[in-house]
């Protein structure tokens, strides 16, 4: 399989762009942060609960086949085992229950032409259950059509010339056949007589014209919807969506717009939750919804969503599903039920080693039900491959049942987490006397709640983020000089003096110093209690640098993941940009924080990623269980200087909540919303005068802001509590710090009474699955597919 797609936000997206080089003044306000693109990213779907596990197909022999094509479009139609593709001059058949190479090959002379240059490719309905998904109908450039038996390869019918031009698709409706050309002629082959099945040596043709040169074309809901890419007018909303029912002749023309701005229509799609509308999607990311129940008949733009930052490829509607494909290799299923849409499923199809490339085409096979007891989805990628894929996420519905008994094949038990978090300010350890609060802060700190079971320890600013270390740290990257033993050594003395504090502050436990990892300005330690030692597993450890060309570290996150018992945690040290207007850039880092991929490497141990969700595997952040996001977030308040210092003064300073930004953001932002944080109690933590209690008082008295923050996301919320949230006041930095307690309950799974109950539930899907093909089946037959 191909590496796991990044958990991305939206089909499209890619990492945030690099930030421009550091200025003199990092606190500069730019950027306007009333952008309407930035505000169209909160409607986007929401992404952090979606799996990433590929859903599989078990049931051909094979699910992959490669039809070479020269231009990278091949066409390709599907019935069962049965896949017929047109690649070149040639039409290739495949029968996957065979080989994933073709049992037949048709070129010119078996259909007798000199050359078979296949334009379009569709099966033509039976009424005989045998002969549904047997006999394939070819279109060629020449305007030409050919019927061939898959079974033999015979050629069993034709019409030559039936259009003077390429026909460019062939559409199955009811009983009847629909071919187009790009001038627009339309032939319609219906069956030669009442109650027989359609054959194209004896099928009646009836023409009808639409609309030349129409991009895309699809019968949806009874009426052949189409479209043009060139746009319809000058300052129109959008293309302009052209309805005709062809089946009725003399019918009226209805012409459409979205309601907003979209691209090109590229493809459309009706699910059977949603039979009164129809999906369009479009380039930039679109997708209409169109309402086809009016009293007019003419269908109205209820909605118009954004799901994604790149063009939508191609959609297909399955069940209460919208399956999507994009330009980035993935496709993502979509839920609708709520508002903002909810993304199931996301995963790597079509990847050409680290490379994704676009899906072209996602289709039903709506013969699947009947020949292999299977809802069978295939996608076409620019990689030349056709892949099949489970209809109805079986193995996603499993996993949510057994999480749902998780308790009856599991033994839980409560541990402390505490976090202590502080941007330092580039001070030193030794620093931290005289007065009571610099000397007694991390024994305070450590004291605050019964022994923890993990330390968590976040330093940000650890050095000097000034021009001069920007300097020394990419020379060292280039191995110029050895900046490394300066900058090392500031992690070094921080390091010992927290397992010294430690030591000193709980005489009475153990503690052993698990991991330590640092990025330039960051550091992370984690410490365990020394009987937990057996129960941790799988360490590691990465950096995600967001400053100078990705490159000097003096913003971004060092991440540490562990499993203790088979819970994973991931705990996320992070420095995010800085300005009080850059709550764009301070989004961006967070996103590139948290969806970075191969963030750590794969358990190789793991029968099954117990320990982990949404069918990760552990190499991204969201694969865990629970997630820690800490730090120096450097979102701000968006209120003036002295109401924000008034309100602290008078200890009203609860009521400037409304105005924090990542407040704000956390109920908005697709990217932050999966977060929780607990109630803050306490006065803004950023920024101080050194050695003073006074709020900046430089010439640019910065607005007094919730900086220094704890976040934690987690499957079950139910088995994260937090103990306290508060503030420390040493004086040696403009930041104060800050701690986190938690109690987290930890699973351990009993693998022989998991394996029970995951039988039991195997055997609820069959009985499931069942339901939903048949279900599936019936509407299908209501949409004269079948």
């Amino acid at each position: 399989m191909p590496p796991p797609p990044t958990r991305i936000i939206a089909l499209g997206d890619r990492l945030p762009a690099v930030r421009p080089a550091l200025s003199d003044d990092e606190d500069e306000e730019s950027g306007d942060e009333d952008d309407p693109k930035s505000k169209l990213l909160n409607t986007m779907p929401d992404t952090s609960r979606s799996s990433r596990r590929p859903p599989v197909l078990n049931c051909h022999r094979f699910d992959t086949i490669q039809v070479q094509s020269q231009t990278h479009s091949a066409i390709v139609c599907a019935a069962g085992h049965a896949y017929v593709a047109a690649t070149g001059h040639h039409v290739k058949i495949y029968d996957l229950s065979m080989s994933e190479t073709p049992v037949l090959i048709l070129d010119g002379k078996d259909v007798g032409l000199k050359e078979l240059k296949a334009t379009s490719l569709e099966f033509c309905p039976a009424k005989v259950a045998s002969d549904k998904g047997r006999f394939v109908w070819i279109g060629t450039k020449d305007g030409h059509m050919f019927e061939i038996d898959v079974t033999t390869g015979k050629l069993t019918g034709s019409k030559l010339s039936i259009h003077l031009y390429a026909i460019t698709r062939i559409l199955h409706y009811g009983d009847a056949m629909i071919s187009l050309d790009d001038t627009g002629k339309v032939t319609i082959l219906t069956p030669g007589a009442a109650g027989e099945d359609l054959r194209l040596a004896s099928a009646q043709i009836r023409g009808s014209r639409i609309s030349d040169r129409q991009e895309f074309v699809e019968m949806l809901a009874g009426k052949l919807w189409t479209s043009a890419r060139e746009a319809s007018a000058s300052g129109a909303r959008g293309p302009a969506i052209r309805i005709y029912d062809i089946l009725a002749p003399g019918s009226a023309i209805r012409s459409v717009l979205p309601t907003e701005p979209v691209g090109t229509v590229t493809s459309g799609t009706i699910l059977s939750s949603h039979p009164n509308h129809v999906y369009l999607g479009h380039e930039g990311g679109f997708v209409t919804i169109w309402l086809t129940a009016t009293d007019d008949g003419i269908p109205v733009c209820e909605e118009v969503v954004r799901v994604s930052n790149s063009d939508v490829l191609c959609l297909v509607g399955i069940n209460d599903r919208l399956w999507v494909g994009g330009r980035n290799g993935t496709i993502a299923a979509y839920s609708l039920e709520s508002h903002p849409w909810v993304m199931t499923n996301n995963w790597a199809a079509h990847w050409n080693g680290q490379t994704p490339l676009p899906v072209q085409k996602i289709a039903v096979d709506p013969y699947s039900i009947d020949k292999i007891g299977k809802l069978c989805v295939y996608s076409i990628g620019r990689d030349d491959h056709v892949k099949c894929w489970d209809g109805l996420l079986g193995a996603d519905w499993q996993d949510t049942e057994l999480l749902k008994v998780e308790t009856t094949f599991s033994h839980f038990r409560k541990i402390t987490t505490l976090f202590v978090s502080w941007n330092i300010g580039a001070s030193k350890p030794e620093q931290l006397s005289g007065s009571k609060e610099n000397s007694s802060f991390l024994y305070d700190a450590l004291n605050s709640v019964e022994p923890p079971d993990i330390l968590v320890f976040g330093l940000q600013e650890v050095v000097p983020l000034d021009k001069a270390n920007v300097a020394k740290f990419l020379k060292k990257k280039k191995g110029l000089d050895g900046a490394s033993t300066t900058l090392h050594s500031e992690h070094r003395r921080w390091t010992d003096k927290l397992v010294g504090a430690v030591t000193f502050a709980l005489p009475n436990e153990r503690y052993k110093l698990l991991y330590t990892k640092e990025l330039v300005g960051l550091l992370s330690c984690v410490m365990i209690k020394t009987n937990e030692q057996a129960t941790i597993r799988g360490c590691a450890a990465h950096t995600i640098s967001r400053g100078v060309r990705h490159k000097f570290g003096n913003k971004g996150a060092v991440a540490i993941r562990l499993l203790i018992d088979d819970t994973s945690l991931c705990f996320l040290n992070c420095h995010l940009a800085a300005g009080h207007r850059r709550v764009r850039d301070r989004n961006a880092d967070a996103a590139a924080i948290i969806e970075h991929e191969r963030l750590f490497p794969e358990l190789e141990t793991l029968d099954e990623a117990i320990a982990f969700v949404g069918g990760g595997d552990g190499t991204m952040a969201l694969d865990h269980d629970i997630v820690f996001m800490s730090g120096d977030l450097n979102y701000r308040i968006d209120q003036r200087r002295d109401m924000v210092v008034s309100s602290v003064q008078q200890n009203t300073y609860q009521n400037l909540l409304v105005h924090d930004q990542l407040t704000k953001e956390m109920k908005t932002n697709v990217r932050l919303r999966s977060f929780a944080e607990g109630p803050i109690t306490f006065p803004p933590t950023y920024k101080y005068d050194l050695h003073s209690t006074e709020y900046d008082t430089s010439e640019k008295r910065r607005i007094p802001a919730w900086c220094d923050r704890v976040l934690w996301r987690a499957r079950d919320p139910t088995r994260v509590e937090q103990l306290h949230y508060r503030r420390y006041e040493p004086d040696i930095s403009d930041h104060r710090p800050i701690t986190a307690a938690f109690r987290i309950l930890v699973k351990s799974v009993q693998h022989d009474a998991r394996s029970s109950v995951k039988e039991e539930v195997q055997a609820q899907w069959a009985v499931r699955e069942r339901q939903l093909l048949d279900s599936t089946r019936a509407f299908f037959v209501e949409q004269l597919v079948l």
